[in-house]
This record gives C-alpha cells, structure tokens and sequence, in this order.
C-alpha cells in the first residue's frame, strides 16, 4: 500500500483497502481461535470443553482485554495497529496542521476514556451480538442444510399441515420467533448494504469515515506516522531502568511489566496462528500435495481385510453372483457391512441381526450399532 501515501492532499489518510484488510484480519481471529481450542479440546476436555462450548464469551471477554490494552497503548485496534493505522480523535474544525506530516502529535487528538468505551462498545459488543443473532436465526432453521432439504421435501405436505394447525393456537413466543426469522434476512442484508454505501462515500471522499458508527465515537482513522513511533518509544517503560541492579529489583520489574508484554507479543502470536491455521486448511483440503502423496499409486496398496470362515448352519454363499445380498438375492440396497466382514442390504442385516443377534454367514455376534454402511 506503500503506493498510495501519496495520493491526494492528506498523505495520512488510509486507503479503503487498508481499512477493509484490516477488518478481514479481526474477522479470522474468531475462527482461529475456535479452530484451535476445538484441537486441544479434544485432547484436554475437561479443562477446554467448557470454553469451547462458551466460545463467543470467552472471545469476547479475551478481545476486551485485548482492544483496551491497545486503545490505551497505541490509540487503535489490535488489527488497526497490525497495518499502521491508529485512530484520532476528530477536531471539530480540521486545520491545516492536522492535515499536514509536520512534527509533533496534537494532544487534543488522543482518544479520552470516552472514546475508548465507545470504541470497544463497536469492536467487542457489536461482532457479539451479530454473531448470537446469527446463531439464534440458525436454531430456528433459518440455515440451509442439504439434509435438511431433502427431509423437509420429503414431509412437505405432513409439515403444511401441521403449521396449518398450529397457526391458531400459535402462542406469542411463537409467533415472535417466526417474525424474527422472516426478518433477520432482510435486517441483515440492509446493515450490509448501509456499510457498502458507506465504503462507496469513503472511495469518493464523500464523508472522513468509512464505517457510520465512528462519527458516533468522534474519531477517524489515520496512518501512524513518524512521530507516533517516537512519542510511543519514549512513553514506554524499559525494564532495566537506572534504579537499583539487584536481583529482587529486577524481578519486580519484569513481574509489573509481565502482563503488558504478553498483551504486545499478542501481535505476533495472533497473526502466526492464523496463518497456521489457513495453511493447515490448504494442506489438508482435497486439492492439496497431502491429499495427491497419499492418493499417489506409488506407495503400498492397502490390503484387503479376511473374512471370517462361514459356518456349516449359517446362509450359504453364491461367489459367482457379485454385488447380490445373500439374503434377499437382489442387488444391494444401501449396502451394508456386518461385523465379520460380509455385507447385505441395510434393511435385510439389520431385520436379521434385531432378530437373531449374529451374522447371518459366521453366526459371529453382532448388534444392530456395530452395522457400517459402505460404498460399492
């Protein structure tokens, strides 16, 4: 983005893809995150289920800490901060000197705790929201599922009856629910539409901000400059100091400053996780050089399991016919495989193994959970 510094009278003002890069940075956290704990859950799940079960709080609490620590640090987001950008508390008349790269940072332009409050109302507390509305409208089967289809397709005239049944006894939750989940669409699509509108005013410097809510907070969004990155050094603490060198003195000092480098090292752990979570999703996806090694025919072909031996009382075995159900003598029928090896229609194993509570071939036992649909 180094190209567009230039464009322009304010060689401060960020690009609209550097805001929109940004904010696609913020929306991967969540996932990755999630992605993450989901792994170690699985390993660890009496200390993990928990928050992975209560993922949205524990996000949000996580990204409260995180967002304050750096609108009070560095005057911006984590994912603001991560591409150079802070944000400025907008003066009521814009002078040519806050225009203009000159020496020095306005004090009037840092953010006071209202701004921070606001800021991380919008950044914490509105994803929240927009992601349990989300959920809530997809417990209602607002989501589009292929099974679902297909189920509801198959009971369409049981499901219009009842629902035209229960629209008269229909009680108020219900019928709130059913507005909610004509609605949210709608609502959903028109809150998109307003930020596009938005971004579209920004691209043409129709309006200082690219996002409606931000001239709520008072603020707008700027390039770090030079003299940031100077006011930021020499604000910080360093961990040596000039008091005294003994050993206590010096554990006390990283003990205090422990919990603000944690919060910085964030901009790196962060971004590194995302990228080995995105790359984990490549490596394993059906058109990556993991999937094509393991498919190659080079390596060792995988052997055939054994059957067990038929018993002298059980069904005998015709191995001229291929691809017929011993039992039925028809072709397969969602194929199906029994414990000992040998398969059969579904319907055909799992009516015989109810009854009887063995293979129909071996008279191995065998109950009706141990039965695996196959491919043929």
């Amino acid at each position: 983005m180094e190209f567009f510094n230039d464009v322009g009278g304010d060689p401060l003002k960020p690009t609209l893809f550097e805001l929109i890069a940004q904010e696609q940075l913020r929306d991967l956290l969540q996932p990755a995150l999630k992605y993450v704990l989901s792994v170690f859950a699985q390993r660890y799940p009496r200390y993990l289920l928990r928050i992975v079960n209560r993922h949205e709080e524990f996000y949000a609490l996580l990204m409260l800490l995180v967002e304050r620590h750096h609108l009070r640090t560095h005057g911006a987001s984590f994912s603001e901060n991560f591409y150079g950008l802070k944000r400025r508390r907008r003066p009521i008349f814009e002078t040519e000197r806050a225009k203009a790269a000159v020496p020095g940072v306005l004090p009037e332009e840092k953010l006071r705790d209202r701004e921070i409050w606001r800021s991380l109302l919008i950044l914490v507390g509105l994803p929240y929201l927009r992601t349990k509305a989300h959920e809530y409208f997809e417990d209602l089967g607002g989501g589009v599922q292929s099974e679902v289809m297909e189920e509801s397709l198959v009971n369409q005239t049981r499901a219009l009856s009842e629902e035209v049944c229960a629209c008269p006894i229909l009680s108020l939750a219900g019928r709130l629910r059913r507005m909610y989940k004509a609605v949210y669409p709608w609502l959903n699509t028109s809150f998109e539409a307003w930020l596009f509108l938005y971004n579209v005013a920004y691209l043409f410097d129709r309006t200082p901000f690219y996002r409606p809510w931000l001239s709520w907070i008072g603020v707008d969004i700027r390039r770090v400059g030079i003299d940031d990155l100077v006011s930021l050094a020499d604000s910080s603490p360093s961990v040596g100091g000039t008091g005294p060198r003994s050993l206590l003195a010096i554990l006390r000092r990283l003990l205090l400053a422990s919990p603000r480098m944690l919060l910085n090292s964030i901009n790196v752990m962060l971004p590194t996780a995302i990228f080995f979570v995105k790359f984990l999703e490549w490596w394993y996806s059906p058109s990556s050089p993991a999937r094509a090694l393991s498919s190659s025919p080079q390596g060792p072909a995988v052997p055939a399991p054994i059957l067990a031996k038929p018993h002298p009382q059980g069904i005998r075995l015709d191995h001229t016919a291929y691809g017929v159900c011993p039992l039925c003598g028809d072709g397969f029928a969602n194929a199906t495989a029994v414990p000992s090896g040998y398969v059969f229609c579904y319907r055909c194993a799992y009516e015989y193994v109810d009854k009887h509570g063995r293979c129909p071939v071996t008279l191995v036992p065998a109950r009706v959970w141990q039965l695996r649909k196959i491919l043929i």
